[in-house]
């Protein structure tokens, strides 16, 4: 019986080795990288301690506006306005939003918003094109609302 010659490990194994190897790495950290930038931001806060303490009373206040049963939801026009429709939200309400560039450039703008009609509020200011984070303040009869929402 005649043995099988061994198959030699040669360069163009290594080579095919490495390349599998770093494209395993590469693949992974532009996975990772896609969902950081695309999940939760975090919230920064001056000291962690303090709102540590504040938590429970921040659940508080969040449970009390789900309560209140008001709804909002923002849309961009073309000519840079947003139309927020809102639902539940008594007439005379006042409404204002904070936005920030959630990545990049550090870029923050106030909006105010005024009635349109049918609990339908536009915004008196413009926003310029590109992703921002909306946060949403909305007083009436006495109550606060808030949310934040990807604009």
């Amino acid at each position: 019986m005649a043995s099988k010659p061994q198959a030699r490990f040669t360069g163009k194994h290594m080579a095919a080795v490495l390349v599998t190897g770093f494209g395993i790495v590469a693949a992974v950290n532009f996975t990772m990288a896609y969902y950081a930038t695309g999940g939760f931001h975090g919230v920064v806060v001056e000291n962690s301690y303090v709102a540590s303490q504040k938590f429970n009373g921040w659940l508080e206040e969040a449970e009390a506006e789900r309560a209140l049963g008001w709804e909002a939801k923002a849309k961009r026009e073309a000519n840079g306005r947003i139309i927020l429709s809102t639902d539940g939200v008594p007439e005379g309400a006042t409404i204002t939003a904070a936005l920030r560039r959630p990545l990049g450039a550090h870029e923050f703008t106030d909006l105010t918003f005024a009635p349109s009609g049918s609990g339908q509020y536009r915004s008196n200011e413009t926003v310029d094109h590109g992703r921002w984070t909306m946060r949403l303040h909305i007083e009436a009869d006495g109550h606060k609302w808030a949310e934040e929402s990807e604009l």
